[in-house]
């Protein structure tokens, strides 16, 4: 498992670097995009966790005089996105790690990477029209 994280990090910074708009900003890119994608892989795993076992576990309600849109963006930054940026960060991009990676693993054109970043965003809503399906 460990070598399919990796070999869909390669695939990705590798295609991210041969674009020229993305000089200088493609640790961003990918940092945001495929955080984001790791983001809501756990979201629907946790809630899928929440509702089998009945239980609350791994909420967080946050409550700050800066509103509401602000309340739900942390709710979802701090348990979620957090913890899959700083993951990534550690085992990616930590002492350029990812330019010892390079040489390990194929690439397949970034098809990978976003085979895996379409399917993330997909999920949460297949699950539903599947959930939907079967009420």
């Amino acid at each position: 498992m460990r070598n399919f994280y990796y070999q869909i990090w390669i695939d990705g910074i590798v295609k991210m670097r041969s674009r020229p708009q993305n000089a200088g900003v493609w640790k961003y890119y990918m940092m945001a995009f495929t955080g984001m994608a790791m983001a809501l892989n756990l979201l629907v795993f946790v809630s899928i966790l929440r509702d089998q076992l009945q239980t609350d576990f791994y909420d967080l309600s946050i409550h700050t005089p800066l509103g509401e849109k602000v309340n739900g963006f942390l709710e979802f930054f701090i348990p979620y996105l957090l913890p899959c940026i700083l993951l990534n960060y550690g085992l990616i991009f930590y002492k350029d790690r990812y330019k010892r990676l390079l040489g390990n693993y194929k690439t397949y054109d970034g098809k990978l990477w976003a085979i895996y970043f379409i399917a993330s965003l997909s999920l949460p809503f297949v699950l539903l029209a599947i959930a939907w399906f079967l009420s």
